[in-house]
């Protein structure tokens, strides 16, 4: 009250629009509900007077929070929807911004995007409430991955899911305070949208329980009633419509909380069998950023680059060499092996080579923090901002690259969101689509899945994604069938 104050006395309209947005915050923590709406609307209007855009979308939002509380929904929903259009605005402008008015992106920016979810998806969502939810799903994503660079730097264009391929769906769980929300998009059909009435600790419980049994010494009993749970919870409600529409392809979209854990582990206890048995599987980001194929397989070559001895602090792969070794006899191919796998050399060989599919053999970390995350050649670690000057091409338009494959590196342990350092190293290399693991798997039997998805790629029947499920599932036939083996291998981008 005394910042509005001295603020009021100095003329400092900025200063006086922070300090009662502040005070209508503490008041609302108060449950004043009244006083905090008055003094968040008062706020509101001295920003947009200003036209700081950064503090009118933040009135919007904890406006919108005050009208949910006070039972005003509709209202709520107004305010919201004008929070979400002011962040929209400012991540187009994120570079531009200076530093003293950017805010905390989880803090303030998400929960504007995913209390707007949770009031469109409420009680009965109509069809167009339904796209309005999917649409701010999508938004979040790019939004979040915006942050991520620190820059605005991705195209993004509207999809629909008939037009890229008929035959798969797409799945978009959010997981919200009180409920985990799936919606599933599907061609020349209605939205679909499930409710499960959950705590979000209660999700998040199960999640933790899958993840932690997914390890080398994965417990059948405890490992499948987590993965069960989580089948019921994202596959089950939509088994039917699967089925009737023949659906081949499932498609995520995947929150926060469940992107360490690999779909393709779900178990369907009533058929006892993984999701991976009965769909090929595949994640992205969004439609938006999907890139359409551009190649056919028979014009498939690789260009090679792995590190099979001990470098800097990382421990030998003693696999890679017969991993790159068995892939050359597949498909044509050029190698770089140990020295010669440096980022110059990566560079020139992508450019002079033109091979639509790059395939790095190597240690790497993807982490929520885009400066932990990257590559490592011979003598350095690439990068995840890098990556798009060492594999851009000057044709790229005409020759893209059609597949990144990242052999040996694995999601950061400890990091609830280090899925999203994978997201960024597959659209920062402007690939189509991107091959990786959510944890590091013993080198010999990554080769052993690596080879044999080259082996099903070469048929020409065949998409991505499906080579993907047949080189799991044949992983699942073997002796190496525990999930720690097969699952974390996970495509990300365009599954055709």
């Amino acid at each position: 009250a005394e910042a509005v104050a001295h603020a009021q006395q100095l003329q400092d309209k900025r200063g006086e629009a922070i300090a009662l947005h502040h005070l209508g915050s503490l008041y609302q923590k108060t449950g004043q509900l009244a006083a905090a709406q008055k003094l968040t609307e008062k706020s509101l209007l001295i920003a947009e007077g200003i036209q700081a855009e950064e503090l009118v979308a933040r009135s919007h939002s904890q406006l919108g929070q005050i009208l949910k509380q006070l039972g005003k929904i509709p209202e709520s929903i107004i305010a919201y929807s004008n929070a979400v259009k002011g962040f929209e605005s400012l991540r187009q402008d994120l570079v531009a911004i200076s530093q003293d008015v950017q805010f905390d992106f989880r803090d303030t920016v998400e929960p504007a995007y995913r209390e707007l979810v949770g009031l469109l998806l409420r009680t009965n969502p109509s069809q167009d409430q339904l796209k309005q939810a999917v649409d701010l799903i999508e938004a979040l994503q790019l939004a979040e991955l915006d942050n991520f660079f620190q820059d605005s730097c991705l195209e993004a264009r509207p999809e629909r899911i008939d037009e890229i391929d008929p035959t798969a769906a797409v799945i978009y769980p959010i997981i919200l305070p009180e409920s985990l929300e799936i919606i599933l998009l599907q061609q020349d059909r209605p939205i679909s949208h499930h409710q499960i009435k959950l705590s979000q600790g209660e999700i998040e419980k199960a999640i933790i329980a899958m993840r932690n049994f997914l390890g080398p010494t994965f417990s059948l009993i405890k490992g499948r009633e987590a993965a069960e749970k989580l089948y019921d919870w994202l596959i089950e409600p939509f088994e039917e419509q699967l089925a009737a529409n023949q659906i081949e392809t499932l498609v995520f979209v995947l929150d926060v909380a469940l992107r360490d854990i690999p779909m393709a582990a779900l178990y369907d206890k009533r058929d006892g069998e993984f999701l991976v048995e009965k769909y090929a599987i595949a994640l992205t980001p969004g439609l938006q950023l999907l890139k359409s194929p551009s190649l056919e397989p028979d014009k498939f070559q690789v260009l090679t680059a792995g590190i099979s001895e001990a470098v800097l602090e990382f421990s030998p792969l003693p696999g890679v060499e017969w991993e790159l070794e068995k892939i050359s006899e597949i498909l044509p191919s050029q190698k770089l092996l140990n020295q010669e796998f440096t980022g110059d050399n990566l560079a020139v060989q992508t450019e002079e080579t033109l091979a639509p599919i790059i395939h790095l053999a190597t240690h790497g970390e993807f982490s929520s923090n885009r400066e932990n995350t990257f590559i490592l050649a011979w003598n350095e670690k690439i990068g995840v901002t890098e990556f798009e000057g060492l594999l851009r091409r000057q044709t790229s338009e005409i020759t893209p690259i059609e597949l990144l494959v990242l052999s040996a590196c694995q999601t950061a342990k400890g990091d609830e969101r280090a899925a999203l350092g994978l997201a960024g190293v597959a659209v920062r290399s402007g690939a189509r689509s991107t091959l990786a693991t959510l944890w590091s798997v013993q080198d010999n039997s990554t080769a052993l899945l690596i080879v044999e998805f080259y082996r099903q790629l070469t048929n020409p029947d065949l998409s991505k994604a499906e080579a993907l499920r047949r080189a799991q599932v044949t992983m699942l036939n073997s002796r190496l069938n525990l999930p720690y083996f097969w699952a974390p291998f996970v495509l990300l981008g365009n599954w055709q």
